[in-house]
């Protein structure tokens, strides 16, 4: 799954980057005076600082969303297994008591025949 997330992350920082740096080439090449430069490289800073928290806080929700996704899987692969172990469980304790049985039976059948022997 990592390997899917990292060339969307790429490209996200790729378009961040792009875009940071075409505005910045826009500001530099436009003819304005330095007043009016400083204040458009401020104002455009504070978009790309808001568009970072942006994307910052949807990564953190997303993450947040997949945790818990992960978390739902396992708590449903432990109910599973439990299931799973319960069953054997109950498989094996048929088995030995029809494994006992048999053994049981085995040993009256023997005292049958040897007692029969000795009369």
């Amino acid at each position: 799954m990592e390997e899917h997330e990292k060339p969307k992350g790429y490209f996200l920082m790729g378009l961040l980057i792009g875009g940071v740096l075409g505005a910045l080439a826009g500001i530099f090449f436009a003819p304005k005076s330095g007043k009016e430069l400083r204040s458009d490289i401020k104002e455009k800073g504070s978009e790309v600082l808001k568009d970072v928290k942006k994307i910052y806080s949807d990564a953190g929700s997303k993450a947040k969303e997949i945790i818990e996704e992960a978390r739902h899987q396992a708590k449903e692969l432990k109910k599973d297994a439990d299931r799973h172990l319960s069953e054997a469980r109950q498989k094996a304790k048929e088995i030995m008591a029809r494994g006992e049985k048999k053994e049981a039976e085995a040993g009256e059948s023997e005292k049958g025949e040897t007692g029969e022997k000795k009369a």
